[in-house]
């Protein structure tokens, strides 16, 4: 099975996202993403593909990460969570970063029980 290129994918999974999944017209999300309406239509047609920074703001503005509008993964639910959470994660001071790391060892110790006792 050849796997498609990211340049391939790019146009139809922003096009998915933004009308099946989020509801939005290129208007909405251009609004969204601090961008014009006709740089969507662009993208969507594939006559233009988006800069770095501009991606990160369709997928922010999507809730969906890079990676999904790329075509690197399938599965949509998660994906933006875990986006945020590092986003989240490097904004923290060292201190806070330490803590989350703890919370989240205890949780996977938690999570590691709950799956041995089943």
């Amino acid at each position: 099975m050849t796997k498609s290129r990211p340049s391939e994918v790019f146009p139809e999974r922003l096009r998915e996202a933004r009308e099946k999944i989020r509801k939005l017209s290129q208007e909405a999300l251009a609004n969204r993403a601090g961008l014009q309406a006709s740089a969507i239509s662009h993208f969507e047609s594939g006559t233009r593909k988006p800069s770095f920074d501009n991606l990160r703001r369709l997928a922010d503005a999507l809730e969906v990460s890079t990676d999904y509008l790329l075509g690197r993964i399938d599965e949509i639910s998660g994906a933006a969570t875990s986006d945020q959470l590092n986003r989240d994660y490097d904004r923290m001071s060292q201190e806070d970063r330490d803590l989350a790391d703890e919370i989240f060892g205890i949780l996977k110790k938690r999570s590691r029980q709950r799956t041995s006792e089943r």
